[in-house]
C-alpha cells in the first residue's frame, strides 16, 4: 500500500480506492479525453472532503471532483485523486416550500430533486438531457442548462449559497455582496473594474472562462454565482442552497417542422417573445424514425406552460399560427409529450454515429451564439465542415443560441489529430466573430480551454489565472482545466487502444468487425446509470439493483477499454477485474436497445467469457446451464424425467445437484415435462387443416421442449385456428452401428446414441456462457438442418422471446461468414408477428381482461413488442406489462452468488406489479425464466400469451 492510500485510509470514513477496477472506471468522462487517476475516493461528508485536500496538498496530488461523469469538454477527469459523490453526499437536505429553495449536496441526482419538488408544485429549472444521472454538483461545476433555459436560465441563476471547501482548506459560505470570498479575491477585482464591465460577450449562454464579471458590484458581487461554471478549478462543493421554480401545471409540447436546420434556426428567436419553455431544435438525420414527427427536415420543440391544459394548448397553436412550418403538431397528452422528448434527449447519444454508421465525436459540442445570428453561424459552420471534409449534425436549444454537435473527427491517426486541431481553432475564430462564446453548456475543460485567448484575449486569460491563485494557489484543484490548459489533442481516450483489430467471435458488423470499434460506442453519457427503468425500459438492471458504477453498461465498458488499452488492465482477456464487473450483467440485452449508441453489452460479456476460459476450467454452471439443452435431451430419450424430478424433490439430491452445478441454493430446480413438445406433436391426432393456409415452421426451442411443452401446444392451437398450416422443422435420425435408424449421419460413441434425433437449437445458453465454439458448432448443424427450409417461403415462428433474439442477432453475428445464417434470421417471427403478418383478418377470442406481468428484455430490445400490443389490444386484453427486467435472465438468476441481486431486479416493476393486481387479471409473461420468477418468488403462474389465446378458443367453442 503507497504512502498516500494509507494516509487517505486513516483520514476518511469513506471508500478508498487504488484498485484497478476503481481507477479504470474513472480513467473517462463522456468527453474524448483520458485520464488514469492515482485513486478514487468516496467522502462520507464535507470533513471526509476537507481531510482528502489536506492529504493531498502534502503530497502535492491534484484533486479532481466528479459527479455522474457525463461532462464532454474532459475536466471529470485527472491524474490524481478523484472524488466520487454519488455514493455518499448524495441527500436531498431540506426543501423549503414557501421560500422556494432546496438545500442539497453535490452528488445528488437531478431527478431526485425533480420528484421532491413535483408535489409542492416546484422544480428546479436547468434540466440538461442527463437530468436522470447527472448530479447537482456537476451542474454547479459546468454551471449547466438544459432545455428550459429559455424560461428559467442556467444553474447559476438558480444558486443562492454555496458550501466551499478551498484548495487551501478554507471552508467558505458563498454569496451575494461578497460573502464568502478568499482573501484577495476583491482587490483582485477592484482593480480590474474597467476589464471585467468589457471584456465578456453578452449572450444567455456564456459559460466559457471564469464568470469574474458577476462579482461586479452592479451585478452583486455574487461570489457564488461567479463560483459556478468553475469546473472545480477553485473550490470543491460540499453543500448548495438552490433556488427552485413554479412548475406550470399544465404543458404542451408544439413540434414544428421546417424544411432544414438554417430555417429552424432563424425562426427560433423569433418565438421568444410568446414566452415558451423551450425552443429546442434537431435536423432529421438524428431522427431513427421520424413518422412521428410533423412533416419536415428539421423541428422546433417549442413547450409552453399553462393554468390548464386548454391555456396551455392556445399558448401552443398560437405559436404555430406565427410561425412559417411545413409540418407541426400539438400534443398535450403527457405520454406522448415524454415519447417526443425521448427523441430530442436520446441526440446526445444518437449522434455519436452518422448515418452510414460511421463514429462522430464530441469537442466542439456546445458552443453558442446570440439567438439571432444562430442561421448564419450555422451556415458559416456547415462551410467550415465541408472544407475540412467533416461531418455533424447540430441539434440544440436554439432558442438560447446554443448548438451541439459530433463531428466525424479521425481521432485514431496523428494526421486526423491534426486536422481536429486545426479544424478547432478556425471554428473558434468562427464562433468569436459572431459574438459567441466557446462553451455554451458544457463548459471548457480540456477540450476549449486552450483556445479562451481567442475569445477573451491574453489579458483576460491572465485575469483568470490570477483568480485560479487566489481561490487555489498550489493549483491543488483540477489543474490543466481553464488555466494553463492541457493542449486540446493531448490525453485522447483514443491512443491507446490498439491499431489492429483485435481477433474476435462475433462479427460486428455495425462496427466493420472491429471489437475496439464496438467498445468505443460508449461515449459516457450513461443513461445506464438511471436509478429507475422508465416505462418499457431495461437498461441497466444490475446497476439499479447493486448502485454500483462497474454494474452499468457504462461502467463495463469502461472497464473493456482499458482492456483493450493493456496499461491499467494489464492481462488482457484473462482479466480479473472485467470478469467480476460482466458476472452481473444479465445479459438482458437492454442497452441494445436503450443506450442511445445501441452498445451491447451481452455480446461483448460472451465475446470476453469465450476468451477468458478459453483452455481453462470453466464455472460448474457453464457445464450445467450452459449445455442444458444436451441434459435435457439425455433425458428426453432415456425418458427419465420423472425420476429426475423425483430426485430434485428431496433435499439431500437437490443440494447436491446445486452444488455440483453451481446453481443458488435458495433455487428450485424447474420440474421437466413428462413428454415433450416434440413427442406430443408426434403422438397428437391432427385435425385436418384447410391447404389454403399459409405454413409456419414452429420452432422447438429448448424451454418450450422440456419445460414447458404447453406453450407449444397452445401456439399449435391458436395458429391453427388462424388458417396456418404448422410444421416442426426437419430433424435428422442418427444411425446405429447396425446400420439402423434413418438419415445419412453415423455415430458410434454412446453419448450420441442416446441424443435420438438432432433438433435445431438457436445456442442460447452457450452463448449466454461464452461457450462459443461450441455455439458456433451447434448453430451450423442448424443451419444443415434447416438448409431444405432455406430454400422455401416459410417463416419460423419462436415461442421463446430469447430464442428468437438469439436466432435474429447472435446467429448471424457469430456465423457471419455462413449466408445461411441471414437467410434465416430474417425467417424468424414471434408468435404475435406471425399471426399479424401471415393471418391479418383473423379475430382472436374476445377475452376482456386486465393483464399484468413482464415483458421480455429481449422483446423488448431485439425483437419490439408492437405485433404483441395490437394482439392483446384486439383480444381485448387491457393494460401495460411492465419494463425493467425479471432478474432471471435464463442461466443468470439460477447462477450461485445471483440471487439477491436477481430479486432485487425483480422487485423493481414485475412483482410489485403482479402483487397489485386485480382479482381476475391475466399474468402475462412470454419468456419461461419470467414464469419461473414469477412462480418463485410470488408463488404465480404466469402463462404466454398463446396460452391465454388458446384458453380463450376453448371456451368460445
Amino acid at each position: 500500500m503507497s504512502e498516500l492510500e494509507a494516509e487517505l485510509r486513516k483520514a476518511v470514513r469513506g471508500e478508498v480506492g487504488f484498485d484497478v477496477t476503481s481507477r479504470a472506471l474513472t480513467t473517462m468522462d463522456a468527453s474524448n479525453y483520458r485520464r488514469v487517476p492515482l485513486g478514487v475516493v468516496a467522502p462520507h461528508d464535507a470533513d471526509d472532503v476537507a481531510a482528502v485536500l489536506e492529504v493531498c496538498r502534502d503530497h502535492m496530488v491534484p484533486v479532481v471532483a466528479r459527479g455522474g461523469g457525463t461532462s464532454i469538454a474532459g475536466q471529470a477527469t485527472g491524474t490524481g485523486i478523484v472524488l466520487d459523490f454519488t455514493r455518499h453526499m448524495n441527500g436531498l437536505v431540506s426543501l423549503d416550500p414557501d421560500t422556494r429553495t432546496a438545500v442539497v449536496q453535490p452528488g445528488l441526482v437531478l431527478d431526485r430533486l425533480q420528484e421532491a419538488a413535483a408535489p409542492h408544485g416546484l422544480r428546479f429549472g436547468p434540466d440538461p438531457s442527463t437530468h436522470s444521472r447527472c448530479t447537482l454538483g456537476g451542474m454547479i461545476g459546468n454551471n449547466s442548462c438544459g432545455s428550459h433555459s429559455v424560461a428559467w436560465g442556467t444553474t447559476a441563476d438558480s444558486v443562492r449559497e454555496l458550501d466551499v471547501i478551498s484548495g487551501r482548506g478554507e471552508r467558505l459560505r458563498l454569496g451575494q455582496d461578497w460573502a464568502g470570498a478568499p482573501q484577495g479575491l476583491r482587490e483582485l477585482v477592484d482593480g480590474e473594474l474597467a476589464m471585467l464591465r468589457t471584456g465578456f460577450p453578452e449572450l444567455p449562454r456564456r459559460i466559457s472562462g471564469y464568470a469574474l464579471d458577476a462579482l461586479l458590484p452592479e451585478n452583486g458581487a455574487d461570489v457564488a454565482r461567479s463560483f459556478c461554471g468553475s469546473e472545480g478549478t477553485l473550490g470543491i462543493v460540499t453543500e448548495a442552497v438552490v433556488r427552485l421554480v413554479e412548475a406550470p401545471r399544465a404543458r404542451a409540447l408544439a413540434v414544428l417542422g421546417y424544411g432544414d436546420e438554417s430555417a429552424a434556426a432563424e425562426a427560433a428567436a423569433g418565438l421568444l417573445p410568446f414566452g415558451p419553455l423551450t425552443v429546442e431544435g434537431m435536423a432529421a438525420d438524428l431522427v431513427p424514425s421520424a413518422h412521428v414527427l410533423p412533416r419536415g427536415g428539421a423541428w422546433l420543440f417549442v413547450e409552453t406552460g399553462g393554468e390548464s391544459e386548454d391555456e396551455a394548448r392556445a399558448r401552443a397553436e398560437a405559436i404555430v399560427r406565427a410561425a412559417d412550418v411545413v409540418g407541426s403538431t400539438v400534443v398535450t397528452d403527457p405520454g406522448g409529450q415524454r415519447a417526443l422528448w425521448r427523441i430530442r434527449e436520446d441526440a446526445s447519444g444518437t449522434a455519436t454515429r452518422m448515418a452510414d454508421g460511421s463514429e462522430a465525436w464530441p469537442g466542439w459540442e456546445d458552443c453558442a451564439v446570440p439567438p439571432q445570428r444562430l442561421g448564419a453561424y450555422l451556415r458559416d459552420f456547415r462551410a467550415l465542415l465541408t472544407a475540412h471534409g467533416l461531418r455533424g449534425t447540430p441539434y440544440g436549444h436554439f432558442g438560447d443560441g446554443c448548438i451541439h454537435v459530433r463531428i466525424d473527427f479521425d481521432l485514431l491517426t496523428e494526421t486526423g489529430v491534426a486536422a481536429f486541431r486545426r479544424f478547432s481553432e478556425e471554428l473558434a475564430e468562427v464562433v468569436v466573430a459572431h459574438g459567441g462564446s466557446l462553451s455554451g453548456e458544457h463548459g471548457d475543460g480540456q477540450a476549449r480551454a486552450e483556445l479562451l485567448p481567442k475569445m477573451y484575449g491574453h489579458d483576460m486569460v491572465r485575469l483568470f489565472e490570477r483568480a485560479k491563485a487566489v481561490w487555489d494557489p498550489d493549483d491543488l484543484l483540477n489543474p490543466g482545466m481553464l488555466v494553463r490548459p492541457a493542449p486540446l489533442d493531448a490525453n485522447l481516450r483514443f491512443s491507446v487502444l490498439p491499431r489492429e483489430p483485435v481477433d474476435v467471435a462475433f462479427g460486428y458488423p455495425a462496427d466493420g468487425g472491429d471489437f475496439s470499434a464496438a467498445v468505443r460506442r460508449c461515449v459516457g453519457v450513461a443513461k445506464c446509470r438511471t436509478t429507475s427503468a422508465a416505462g418499457p425500459a431495461v437498461m441497466c438492471p444490475s446497476f439499479r439493483a447493486t448502485g454500483e458504477e462497474e454494474h452499468s453498461t457504462r461502467g463495463r465498458a469502461r472497464l473493456l477499454h482499458e482492456m483493450l488499452a493493456g496499461e491499467l488492465v494489464t492481462d488482457g482477456w484473462r482479466s480479473t477485474e472485467v470478469r467480476d464487473a460482466l458476472d452481473l450483467c444479465l445479459a438482458c440485452k437492454g442497452c441494445r436497445s436503450d443506450c442511445p449508441v445501441e452498445v451491447d453489452m451481452a455480446t461483448y460479456k460472451a465475446e470476453f467469457l469465450h476468451h477468458h476460459y478459453e483452455g481453462r476450467r470453466r464455472p460448474a454452471a457453464h457445464h450445467s446451464m450452459g449445455r442444458l439443452p444436451q441434459w435435457l435431451r439425455l433425458v428426453a430419450r432415456t425418458r427419465t424425467a420423472p425420476l429426475v424430478n423425483a430426485l430434485a424433490a428431496v433435499p439431500p439430491f437437490a443440494w447436491v445437484a446445486k452444488r455440483l452445478g453451481g446453481i443458488a441454493p435458495e433455487r428450485d430446480i424447474p420440474r421437466l415435462a413428462a413428454r415433450t413438445f416434440s413427442r406430443w406433436w408426434e403422438r397428437r391426432e391432427k385435425a385436418p387443416v384447410g391447404t389454403g393456409g399459409d405454413l409456419v415452421l414452429l420452432w422447438p426451442d429448448t424451454f418450450t421442449e422440456h419445460l414447458s411443452p404447453s406453450v407449444g401446444q397452445a401456439a399449435v392451437r391458436v395458429l391453427e385456428a388462424a388458417g396456418l398450416r404448422v410444421a416442426l422443422p426437419p430433424t435428422v435420425r442418427w444411425r446405429t452401428p447396425s446400420g439402423g435408424g434413418e438419415g445419412v449421419t453415423v455415430a458410434t460413441d454412446p453419448v450420441s446414441l442416446l441424443r435420438g434425433r438432432e433438433r435445431v437449437c438457436c445456442g442460447l445458453t452457450y452463448v449466454s456462457t461464452g461457450q462459443l465454439d461450441r455455439a458456433r458448432a451447434v448453430l451450423r448443424r442448424t443451419l444443415d438442418l434447416m438448409e431444405p427450409v432455406l430454400g422455401t417461403e416459410a417463416p419460423v415462428v419462436v415461442l421463446e422471446p430469447s430464442c428468437a433474439a438469439a436466432l435474429r442477432s447472435d446467429l448471424p453475428e457469430l456465423l457471419h461468414d455462413d449466408p445461411r445464417a441471414r437467410r434465416l434470421a430474417d425467417r424468424v417471427l414471434t408468435f404475435a408477428e406471425a399471426l399479424e403478418r401471415l393471418a391479418p383478418d383473423w379475430r382472436p377470442p374476445s377475452l376482456e381482461r386486465p393483464v399484468v406481468g413482464q415483458n421480455h428484455c429481449h422483446q423488448h430490445a431485439v425483437l419490439g413488442d408492437a405485433p404483441d400490443r395490437r394482439l392483446r389490444e384486439a383480444a381485448g386484453l387491457s393494460g401495460e406489462l411492465s419494463g425493467g427486467c425479471c432478474g432471471l435472465a435464463g442461466n443468470f438468476g439460477f447462477e450461485k452468488g445471483h440471487y439477491e441481486v436477481s430479486v432485487a431486479c425483480a422487485e423493481e416493476q414485475v412483482l410489485p406489479a403482479v402483487r397489485g393486481a386485480g382479482e381476475g387479471a391475466v399474468v402475462l409473461a412470454d419468456g419461461f425464466s419470467c414464469r419461473t420468477q414469477l412462480e418463485q418468488l410470488a408463488g404465480v403462474r404466469g402463462r404466454h400469451l398463446a396460452e391465454v389465446l388458446a384458453e380463450g378458443l376453448e371456451a368460445s367453442g
